[in-house]
């Protein structure tokens, strides 16, 4: 069921910092805001679309980098607000495709596949464009999102499992003609499900163009590993230009 903070209401918020995914393990997250401090700057300002409880953001505001943040969940944002570190942090709720703070900002970034919950290739358009308004001149958009993986679907089937144990089952499922996709998990005979819309990394460039923004990295992880054709993930950052 979705409650007036969407997906990520007071349900998901209670239990989303209990490490369940490898992007929450703590060398993840140390290794994560090194490279954010490192694009941002040290002293520099950095805005996080989707920030929630804080996982990445009061790391990165640790290494000396002033963050902000943009998230529509209340429930999620009541998590971030008691963790140490986290009055140093600004939190404004609203939708990060529209929402708009004060001030530039040396890195926008919005990380683990949360471009996918804007669910309109017109909606991540607009997060695109709504970061490039926040960026200086020379300032970078990062994001971090999976690859779609069409490539394990075999023939007439649409959905790929990703977790199966005797009490828990997670798989995603994909309509190539619309580029929908849901992930769907049922925990102890429980069932729920949030939609997405997956986007290529060709995309993802188009979108950063037709922003004014042009592409300058793109990693297959946080260690900075070239990207490849194998590659399950993508990290990408581009830059508004100077001139």
């Amino acid at each position: 069921m979705i409650d007036a903070d969407g997906f990520f209401g007071e349900k998901v918020a209670e239990k989303y910092d209990i490490p369940n995914d490898p992007q929450f393990d703590p060398a993840v997250v140390a290794r994560t805001a090194d490279v954010l401090a490192d694009l941002a700057g040290r002293g520099g300002r950095a805005l996080e679309f989707a920030i929630g409880t804080g996982r990445v953001a009061v790391p990165l505001a640790e290494r000396g980098v002033e963050v902000h943040g943009i998230d529509m969940s209340r429930a999620m944002l009541a998590r971030l607000r008691p963790k140490p570190g986290a009055e140093r942090i600004g939190a404004t709720v609203g939708d990060f495709t529209t929402t708009r703070v004060d001030g530039e900002f040396d890195l926008v970034y919005l990380v683990f596949n949360t471009i996918m919950n804007v669910t309109t290739q017109q909606g991540q358009v607009a997060a695109f464009r709504n970061a490039a308004a926040h960026l200086r001149p020379g300032g970078r958009f990062l994001v971090e999102v999976m690859i779609p993986e069409l490539r394990k679907l075999p023939p007439g089937q649409t959905a790929v499992p990703f977790t199966v144990t005797p009490t828990t089952l997670g798989f995603d499922t994909y309509e190539p003609a619309t580029q929908a996709m849901a992930s769907v998990h049922v925990v102890d005979g429980e069932i729920s499900r949030i939609p997405f819309r997956y986007v290529w990394p060709a995309e993802l460039d188009l979108m950063a163009q037709l922003a004014g923004m042009e592409l300058e990295h793109r990693w297959e992880s946080w260690s900075r590993a070239p990207f490849r054709d194998e590659s399950e993930s993508h990290i990408s950052t581009w830059i508004r230009p100077t001139m």
